[in-house]
């Protein structure tokens, strides 16, 4: 079974910035694409970022701009950096790995973006 494992999350302050870590139990080629989503209390869950096999990346636009997705073979690792963090970030972020049409998910981190 895979098991994706998020980390990184927390409180930070308007204008700061958190790396949220997506550890994979499988090596990351094996799937399609690697993609984080955000749920904030409700609202539906939406797609914040995602990096193919190939690299191609693509970014929801709330968040173009100030955050980075990227990837460490070696550690199975993905990231997403988000900078000038906003209220609007809070929510539960949620790591997802496609193969084809099958997807797995974490648990999810929490990030609080408050004064």
């Amino acid at each position: 079974q895979v098991q994706l494992v998020e980390s990184g999350g927390g409180l930070v302050q308007p204008g700061g910035s958190l790396s949220l870590s997506c550890r994979v139990s499988e090596n990351i080629f094996n799937f399609n694409d690697i993609a984080w989503y955000r749920q904030a209390p409700g609202k539906e869950r939406e797609f914040v970022a995602d990096i193919n096999v190939g690299g191609t990346t693509n970014y929801a636009d709330s968040v173009e701009g100030r955050s980075t997705i990227f990837r460490d073979n070696a550690e199975n690792t993905v990231y997403l950096q988000m900078n000038s963090l906003e209220p609007e970030d809070t929510a539960v972020y949620y790591c997802r790995a496609r193969i084809l049409r099958r997807n797995f998910w974490g648990q999810g981190t929490q990030v609080t973006v408050s004064s």
